[in-house]
Order: structure tokens, then C-alpha cells, then sequence
């Protein structure tokens, strides 16, 4: 049982977050529509389970050779393949069936995000760029089924400091697993994920900078929409900036000078400066729209 804990990946739902930004943001004050939001992120963390199930599988035989990752319950032997399968089709089974139970939208907002992640695992992780955009896509169906899939307008401009934000974890993601050094000190072969033959450091570095500074554009602009204003009567939101600002700084310094990058919600919970950036911005966020 430990060992299909492990392979549900459980802490990785703290990404599941943004399945509710539609309903902090958007200023509902209606039971149901909180009562959809938590089915809807309940959804999506069956639906996320069920992708890290599948991945491992298709990627079993290089986590087998991978250093670190051949201790996953798949690859190391401890949960096995056709256990994997059954489990898969359940947790599938399981988040559209919830995601019904909110709306047609919000199962097709489910679908869509299993039917990707499955083409993700057989072909398009191995497209350079591209395979960092499907990622980020996984985040933005999140932010969908918790605005339109609960019937929430979303915010174009926190729909695209969500796409930034993403696609910044996301290129930080493949620079960790670029530069990540294994148990001998070298460098961790590029062919343990394929597309790493097609990045470099320097062009990682870019990408990064560039979605690094699009996020913070895009979320101070958010802040200052007269959209936002108009919805929450207030102009102070614009004062969670910088809680915003640090919290990608650090990340970045985590990147560079810590070697971490490679497991976001990870990090996210075991940095302190992150936890305080974090908690930081939800309690302002929170007095700012009481």
C-alpha cells in the first residue's frame, strides 16, 4: 500500500491549487459554487494520480537505468505493471465521474486533460519546446474547470499569468533535469529524457528569464485591470505583487545555486522563503478580498 501511495504521487496535488483560483479570484460567495470547486479539485487530483500512473509505465524502462528515479514503485519492482493499469482505468473512471457530477464542461475539461497527458507520455514529451507547452496546458485546463467548468468567468489576464507561470516552472524543470548531477558526480546523460538532447543551459536560461518577467508583467497588470477593480471594489490587490515578485526570485535562486527545480511542489514545501512568499500573499490576498 505504501508503495501505490508513492506512485499516486500525493503531495503533487498541491498543484491541484489552481483548480480554485477561479473561485478565490473571481469573488463567488455561493455555497455551490464552492461545493463544485471542491469536486472539481477532488477531480483533478484522481486525474492527476491516474497521469503519474501512466507516465511511469510508459517511461518504466528508462527509470530503470535513471539513478534516482529507478526507486519508483514501478521501476524498482514494488508495485507491479498490471497493478498499475487496474489502478490507472479506476482513478480515470473515478475523476470524470466526479467532474460529472459538476457539469458536462467540467468532465469535458477532465477528458481533455487525460486524453493530453496520454499523448504527452507516447509522443510529444520527446518534441522540444512543445513538450513544456502540453505541460502548461495541463495547469491551464485547471484554471478552466474552476472558472467556466463551475460557471465563473475567467480573467484573460490571470489566465495568462497562469500560461507564463507554468511554462516558467516548466522551463526550470528541464534545466534541473539538464544539469542534475547523479550518484557519480557526473553529468546525468541526456538520454534518460530525449528531449534534453535538444536544450542547453543557455537556451533554458532565456526561456526561463523571459517567463520569469512575463509572469510578474502579467500578474501586476491583472491586479490593476479595471475588470479586477471593478469586481473587487479595490485597487489594493495590486500590494500582493510583491509576495509574487520574491517568490519567483527565490525560485530562480533555488535553480541556480541549490540544484532544485526538478520537483516544484517539492520545493514549494520545503523552502522556507517559499512558504513565507506563499503564505505571505494568501493572507494579504485573503484581507485584501474579505
Amino acid at each position: 500500500m505504501r508503495a501505490i501511495v508513492r506512485l499516486l504521487r500525493p503531495h503533487q496535488y498541491i498543484k491541484n491549487g489552481f483548480v480554485l483560483i477561479g473561485l478565490v479570484f473571481g469573488q463567488s460567495r455561493d455555497w455551490l459554487d464552492a461545493a463544485h470547486a471542491a469536486t472539481a479539485f477532488a477531480a483533478f487530483c484522481l486525474a492527476a494520480s491516474c497521469v503519474y500512473v501512466v507516465n511511469d509505465v510508459f517511461d518504466l524502462q528508462a527509470d530503470r537505468m535513471h539513478p534516482v528515479k529507478c526507486q519508483r514503485p514501478l521501476a524498482s519492482g514494488a508495485v507491479q505493471l498490471s497493478t498499475a493499469w487496474w489502478l490507472a482505468a479506476i482513478l480515470a473512471a473515478g475523476a470524470l465521474a466526479m467532474a460529472a457530477a459538476v457539469g458536462w464542461l467540467a468532465a469535458v475539461f477532465i477528458l481533455l486533460y487525460l486524453l493530453r497527458n496520454l499523448a504527452y507520455s507516447v509522443r510529444l514529451k520527446h518534441v522540444v519546446l512543445l513538450d513544456v507547452f502540453i505541460i502548461s496546458a495541463g495547469f491551464m485546463l485547471r484554471i478552466l474547470i474552476g472558472t467556466s467548468g463551475i460557471g465563473i468567468p475567467p480573467s484573460q489576464w490571470l489566465l495568462l499569468t497562469g500560461l507564463m507561470l507554468t511554462l516558467f516552472l516548466g522551463f526550470a524543470k528541464r534545466r534541473a533535469e539538464l544539469v542534475a548531477p547523479d550518484r557519480a558526480g557526473s553529468l546525468q546523460p541526456a538520454a534518460a529524457r530525449r528531449v534534453l538532447d535538444d536544450y542547453s543551459p543557455a537556451l533554458l536560461d532565456q526561456l526561463t528569464g523571459i517567463t520569469a518577467a512575463c509572469t510578474i508583467l502579467s500578474y501586476g497588470l491583472y491586479t490593476v485591470s479595471p475588470v479586477t477593480v471593478r469586481i473587487h471594489g479595490t485597487y489594493a490587490l495590486f500590494y500582493t505583487l510583491p509576495f509574487v515578485i520574491y517568490g519567483i526570485f527565490r525560485y530562480l535562486f533555488l535553480l541556480h545555486h541549490r540544484a532544485r527545480g526538478n520537483d516544484t511542489a517539492r520545493d514549494l514545501l520545503a523552502d522556507r522563503h517559499l512558504i513565507a512568499a506563499a503564505c505571505g500573499w494568501m493572507a494579504t490576498s485573503a484581507i485584501i478580498l474579505r
